[in-house]
């Protein structure tokens, strides 16, 4: 990469840098919990699902397994909402492949669902 080619955002290194991500991921998460309802819903999601995790006193991997399957719905849905709000920024107007990009990511984002609950199917009925 040619250095005019670099981004002008990434001047920070060491612990700087470390400090700045951490900045920026704070601020993605209070843009999404303020902005996006479906984030809202799964964290609550994951809330209702570790407490309930918790209240059946499920045991350490089982738990463990439990928890991821929320944290990677949580992820999941940040990515689609960065999709959503990058390719709107592109452009408001209809694209095929736009409608594309934003039912890919949704659709990612259906796919941790149905992991939550064929986890949750293991869990109670196995």
């Amino acid at each position: 990469m040619q250095d005019s080619e670099i981004s002008p955002f990434k001047g920070k290194t060491g612990l700087s840098r470390l400090f700045a991500a951490a900045g920026n991921s704070m601020n993605g998460f209070k843009v999404a919990w303020l902005g996006e309802a479906g984030f809202r819903q799964v964290c609550l999601l994951a809330v209702l699902g570790i407490g309930v995790m918790w209240w059946l006193s499920l045991p350490g991997l089982t738990g463990a397994v439990i928890v991821f399957a929320h944290l990677l719905s949580i992820a999941a849905e940040l990515i689609n909402s960065a999709v959503e709000a990058a390719v709107d920024h592109t452009s408001l107007a209809w694209s095929e492949l736009a409608k594309r990009a934003k039912d890919l990511a949704s659709a990612a984002q259906l796919v941790t669902l149905i992991n939550i609950a064929a986890v949750w199917l293991f869990v109670l009925l196995g």
